[in-house]
């Protein structure tokens, strides 16, 4: 491994100055990905910014709006959270589905998002929950939709010298479910995940949200799939309908871990699991 400087702040202050001065620095929260590639030698830094004694970016708050969690936030602690397993289980569900015990312990959510991989199991349940990221730098903060924070594979809108500060959670509205497709139980990455959260009224869906991962350059929404959900009665046919629709949304491609054809035909059966588990 190259030698590097390494730094670690104590405040979001002295780390927005940091990167002001050494724009090229790389960020490190829990370290599971950029030492893997530094060790491997596809990420050379000269230098490293840890994050591990800013304690405002792994902070936990509520509000009559909604929920506040830090960019810092382990996957761990997302599993052990009561308050999020009582109002976001889906969430909790896809945290412990993430590789293993040990390195969820080190794995943040803010590292899962901004890693920019479309495989991330993080990042179609938060797409679900209407989630928005909030990015500060020392020109100030902006919030915006997570759906809309992601360029490619591993490539965001994070901007030189900005980071993620937290993640905001609308208070809930219906139920989310998400479910993963991958060759192992655990310790695999993604070869389709969705997730899909439907909110009814009188019997019918008043508002739908199908979150996709691993298919396509980035995580999304199959809005074409939520359009048609808007406002039916589930039936069998209408799931079936659905899975349909979110599987021509789709646009995957022929990898190691599975085919374009194969993502298509996980999405079409999983979205109409999820939704006959939300019926």
């Amino acid at each position: 491994m190259k030698t590097f400087e390494h730094y670690a702040p104590d405040s979001i202050e002295e780390l927005l100055e940091m990167l002001k001065s050494k724009p090229n620095a790389k960020l490190i929260a829990g370290g599971t990905d950029l030492l893997l590639q530094m060790k491997q030698g596809t990420a050379q830094p000269e230098t490293v910014i840890s994050l591990k004694n800013v304690e405002e970016l792994r902070g936990f708050s509520v509000s009559k709006n909604g929920y506040r969690l830090g960019a810092g936030m382990t996957l761990r602690g997302i599993t052990r959270s009561n308050e999020l397993t009582q109002n976001f289980p889906g969430l909790v569900y896809a945290a412990g589905v993430v590789a293993s015990e040990q390195i969820r312990t080190l794995a943040t959510l803010g590292g899962n998002i901004c890693n920019a991989s479309p495989s991330a199991d993080m990042v179609p349940p938060l797409i679900a929950l209407d989630a928005v990221v909030q990015l500060v730098s020392n020109q100030g903060q902006r919030d915006l939709s997570l759906s809309d924070f992601f360029k490619g594979p591993g490539e965001s809108v994070l901007k030189s010298g900005e980071i993620m500060h937290s993640i905001f959670l609308p208070q809930p509205s219906g139920n989310m479910i998400y479910s993963k497709h991958a060759p192992r139980k655990f310790m695999d990455l993604a070869v389709v995940g969705v997730a899909v959260r439907l909110a009814k009224k009188n019997g019918k869906i008043n508002e739908a949200r199908v979150a996709l991962g691993a298919v396509g350059p980035v995580p999304f929404r199959a809005e074409k799939t939520e359009a048609l959900l808007a406002g039916q009665t589930l039936t069998t046919e209408l799931m079936l309908e659905a899975g349909e629709m979110a599987a021509g949304e789709c646009v995957p491609i022929d990898d190691i871990r599975g085919s374009a054809w194969y993502r298509k035909r996980m999405v079409k059966v999983h979205v109409r699991r999820n939704l006959e588990t939300l019926r």
